[in-house]
């Protein structure tokens, strides 16, 4: 007999055969047997996941000759001819090559003669998608009302690419991946049919490479077979294929993590020496970090990792944190989208190994900034509980950082922690910062027992502490002029307005009374200038504070003329229109009428 490829030798002929497809194989059993049979299915799923073999499995269990049944026979006539392909009631059509209106008019047509020898007559429309929107509109009414005997069966990898219409006919089945496990199980069965040995690892990266497609995983096998001799083994697929094994990447990665950057380029080099493409090492190498990252989040399920988790270099897994690997994935997977345009894919990888020797010390931004918010905090909270630790290198004393900026104090920290990370650099500094606060913890408390001294001059008393409280600086009304000139020329520097409205006010005025403060009245000449001082009494009354006059009440009064109160206070009507209507437009006041 003429070589048939595994994946049509081994095609499922029952319903129980079908591997991975517990819900569609569920469903499709429990309709049959209860005879709740729907005139159009539409079959979805990725490739080689068994739809079309779905889609025979039901057409025999529809025309055995001892069903309907979920468990065709196999041996009957109508069986024996579904399987062949050569029955007149089961029709399988090529959606690709039959996507126009005459070739769905045909199936028109036919739909109105009944099934020749079965009790279906069924249409197992492949790629059902290709069919152009004409056709799949000519489709609509002899699916949604078709003859009692007409099944349709229709099977697509593209599910969203066929209209709702078509949907809302159809009972909707998604098949899914198949597991890796699953798979490596198949082709152990396979082998032991075939008297064949092989390797668990061997058929693992078979089933591996397959991703999910059972027909995927036949081809690759049928090929290992065909150099293997008869002993399926992991070094004979390395050798012949080209690829790059665990231990050469472990070995190249370890080179990584321990900043050797010319043992790695060594290694490189040397790897692809033997064959391996450029494009296949960078797919290994982010295959392999991305299982360095599951194992780092405590996953050791040997499906996710592609070998067991005994076989990953321990070095790796520990010298690396979980932003650092995310980074290293990062890189090789944006060296794979530029080897296509590069002027040079192995300078391209060269590159992206440099980088992946100083990977140890990269630091993700969002570690960088609190390590500098704890910084900023420590340095404006000298007593936030920092438990004191034995400092170990080289610090930049507490002073010095304290006045640097923060960007000068990122560079001085990662000028100091060469040889070691950042992070230890600044844990190092913390605790050397934690003991200069210790030791000066008794010192501010003995600051704290002892009052500030009068920034005029508090005279201490002879043999004794001084005073606790701060005496006010007497005030008398020759010296409102003085202390008007000493007031402007200190807001002057950074209240440039203010001390301008201070200098067009009239003369100061002192106020006092027996039992209360002093008050301090200020006469505005001009309502805008009372209303800026207004405002800003809080700031004249602060700045005179700072003077010493601490008990002293400021008061912002309004000069007016006589000629502008016998105005006010006689006929409204003398204020002109056009005033008026001014002083309403801005909000304003009269200050005087002329």
């Amino acid at each position: 007999m003429a070589y048939e490829v595994t994946a049509t030798r081994r095609r499922p002929k029952t319903f129980d055969e079908m591997a991975g497809q517990e819900f569609v194989v569920a469903t499709l059993k429990s309709s049959i047997e209860t005879g709740r049979i729907a005139h159009a299915y539409l079959f979805s799923g990725p490739r080689g996941c068994g739809k079309t073999s779905a889609a025979r499995i039901l057409a025999r269990s529809l025309n055995c000759e001892k069903g309907p049944t979920a468990t065709p026979c196999g041996v009957c006539t109508n069986c024996i001819e579904i399987a062949r392909g050569a029955s007149l009631d089961v029709i399988e059509i090529d959606g690709a090559s039959n996507t126009s209106v005459n070739d769905v008019r045909q199936i028109k047509d036919e739909v109105l003669f009944p099934p020749n020898s079965g009790r279906y007559k069924v249409y197992i429309i492949d790629e059902v998608h290709m069919l152009s929107n004409s056709a799949f509109n000519a489709l609509l009414k002899t699916i949604e009302e078709p003859p009692p005997y007409i099944v349709f069966i229709f099977a697509t990898t593209e599910l969203h690419k066929v209209p709702a219409t078509i949907k809302s006919r159809c009972q909707q089945f998604a098949f899914r991946l198949i597991p890796i496990d699953t798979i490596k199980n198949i082709l152990a069965d396979a082998c032991r049919e075939m008297n064949i040995t092989a390797e668990d690892e061997a058929l693992f990266w078979i089933a591996k490479e397959s991703t999910g497609s059972l027909r995927d995983a036949y081809t690759l096998f049928d090929q290992v077979v065909a150099f293997s001799d008869g002993h399926i083994r992991t070094e004979l697929i390395r050798e012949k294929l080209g690829l790059v094994g665990l231990d050469a990447i472990n070995s190249l990665a370890e080179s990584c993590v321990q900043e050797k950057a010319a043992e790695a380029l060594l290694q490189l080099d040397a790897i692809l020496e033997q064959g391996v493409s450029i494009e296949q090492l960078v797919i290994d190498m982010a295959e392999y970090f991305r299982s360095i990252l599951l194992l780092k989040q405590g996953i050791r399920r040997e499906a996710l990792l592609g070998y067991s988790a005994e076989r990953f270099s321990s070095t790796v897994v520990e010298s690396l944190s979980a932003p650092q690997i995310e980074q290293a994935l990062s890189i090789l997977l944006g060296v794979y989208r530029d080897i296509r345009y590069s002027l040079s894919p192995r300078f391209e990888l060269e590159a992206a190994i440099s980088k992946l020797c100083w990977l140890k010390r990269w630091i993700a931004t969002a570690e960088l900034k609190d390590m500098v918010e704890n910084l900023r905090s420590n340095l404006l909270n000298p007593h936030n509980g920092v438990s004191p630790q034995p400092a170990a290198a080289k610090i930049a004393p507490a002073a010095a950082v304290r006045e640097a900026p923060e960007p000068q104090i990122k560079k001085n920290l990662a000028e100091e922690g060469s040889g070691q990370s950042l992070t230890e650099g600044f844990k190092q500094f913390l605790a050397a910062k934690a003991n200069e606060q210790k030791k000066e913890e008794p010192q501010q408390q003995d600051k704290k027992q002892t009052p500030p001294i009068s920034r005029h001059g508090l005279e201490e008393k002879e043999n004794g502490p001084l005073n606790q409280q701060k005496t006010a600086r007497p005030l008398e009304a020759g010296q409102l002029e003085e202390i008007r000139r000493e007031l402007i020329g200190q807001l002057k520097k950074e209240r440039g307005m203010l001390a301008s409205g201070l200098e067009k006010t009239a003369d100061w005025k002192l106020e006092t009374q027996e039992g209360l403060d002093p008050q301090l009245i200020i006469p505005a000449r001009d309502s805008l200038t009372g209303d800026l001082l207004k405002k800003e009494k809080h700031s004249i009354s602060g700045a005179l504070h700072r003077m010493g006059y601490t008990n002293l009440q400021i008061d912002i009064q309004l000069m007016v003329s006589k000629e502008t109160s016998a105005g006010v206070q006689g006929d409204e009507n003398q204020v002109p229109a056009e005033v008026e209507l001014v002083r309403k437009l801005f909000r304003g006041t009269i200050v005087r009428i002329k």
